[in-house]
């Protein structure tokens, strides 16, 4: 059974060969990279469906890689670190990444949250073409313009803005939006929630801090005004 292609990139051979192991036998075809350069090269050549991408690289570090993937397209990323401050977790997922986690890990969490993010990405139920004064959101093409520019967001970022626009006027708290869309828990820490709105607001709405659109609802959580 084949669930798709992963590019793991840890300078750490035993990490290397334990997530490799661990995903190849949950049926993923794996590559792998021990530092930034590597990691570069290994995803321009192979275009993996996904990347497990450690911070604390040699040559080019983990944010640098994330860069480069990001300017390329919108391959989902779960960020890796030995780092466990809620300062470095907030970083990773700062920059855009799908997904966070702390090392050391269970490598079946690590395969979990794998197939979690693969399974969120694709988004199907998003079909409809939603329009909001100058906002335009394509389901089907999972594009987004604002005011006739395009807007670039993250897998993650559309998922979260195609689900609260497409049901305008309700109240989402943070831990139903990471249950929804992350389907992983994340240990509870709603953060995660709190890092993407921010990064959805400064790329959607005019003026980020008197948001249109993304409304804080104090004590509840957010709602898409239309």
């Amino acid at each position: 059974m084949n669930e798709g292609s992963v590019l793991v990139v840890d300078d750490d051979p035993i990490v290397r060969d334990v997530l490799s192991r661990y995903l190849s036998r949950g049926g993923f075809k794996v590559t792998t990279a021990e530092d930034g350069e590597a990691a570069v090269a290994a995803f321009e050549a192979h275009r993996p469906d996904l990347v497990l991408l450690d911070l604390m690289l040699p040559r080019i570090d983990g944010f640098g890689v994330f860069d480069v993937i990001r300017h390329t397209d919108s391959t989902p990323v779960i960020m890796l670190t030995a780092k466990g401050e809620e300062a470095d977790r907030i970083a990773g997922l700062d920059v855009g990444a799908d997904d966070y986690v702390a090392k050391p890990f269970s490598p079946k969490e690590v395969v979990a949250r794998v197939r979690a993010v693969l399974r969120r990405a694709p988004a199907p139920q998003a079909a409809q073409t939603l329009r909001f004064d100058d906002l335009v959101i394509e389901g089907t093409g999972r594009r987004v313009t604002r005011a006739g520019d395009a807007v670039t967001l993250t897998p993650k970022e559309f998922d979260l803005l195609y689900l609260m626009a497409s049901h305008p006027g309700r109240v989402f708290s943070r831990i139903g939006l990471l249950e929804d869309l992350w389907d992983f828990a994340f240990e509870g820490d709603p953060s995660t929630v709190t890092v993407h709105m921010r990064r959805l607001r400064e790329k959607i709405e005019p003026d980020p801090s008197r948001p249109r659109h993304l409304v804080t609802v104090w004590g509840a959580g957010y709602r898409f005004d239309p």
